[in-house]
């Protein structure tokens, strides 16, 4: 079944499935790729209503924040549906557009070392443990792998619509 991004977990997940999350986290490529955008690419819209890329990474940010933190709730067997989110509410007040790409990027890292702390912690048990995500039901494990999944989407369309 292809799926779109507006299905949400079942697109982000098919993106990367046959990765393990260890080695998802772990990759440098988003970070390496990043690098090479200037302060003025980064403030660039392909169309006046889109995100700059600046957003589009502190949405990405964003998303691992949260993301993380209803992993660590599913890991410790609170039962949560893990709801969905204002995407667009969450860019809308923020302050992307005022902080540097340095800074935007420094803070994605950052996060990103934290989800990987938290998924050094994780046994082989809890990264089975289930729950419900967008109406799926799906182990932790898949549902942390969509946490990448999603940055692979975002980055893809930077790639294609932004140079």
């Amino acid at each position: 079944m292809n799926y779109t991004p507006k299905d949400g977990f079942p697109y982000y997940y098919a993106l990367v499935r046959s990765t393990d999350c260890q080695t998802l986290f772990s990759s440098m490529s988003t970070f390496r790729f990043l690098q090479s955008i200037d302060e003025k690419k980064a403030a660039y819209r392909y169309e006046p209503d889109k995100w700059s890329i600046k957003q589009v990474v502190g949405h990405i940010t964003d998303h691992e924040r949260i993301k993380i933190f209803r992993a660590f709730l599913l890991s410790r067997k609170e039962s949560v549906e893990l709801w969905g989110y204002d995407q667009n509410s969450l860019v809308e007040n923020s302050r992307f557009e005022e902080m540097t790409f340095q800074q935007l990027t420094t803070d994605f890292q950052n996060v990103r070392k934290g989800s990987i702390s938290f998924l050094d912690g994780l046994s082989k048990s809890q990264l089975g443990i289930k729950g419900v995500a967008n109406q799926f039901e799906i182990t932790l494990e898949d549902f942390l792998k969509s946490i990448i999944g999603h940055e692979v989407h975002h980055i893809n369309i930077i790639k294609e619509r932004y140079f």
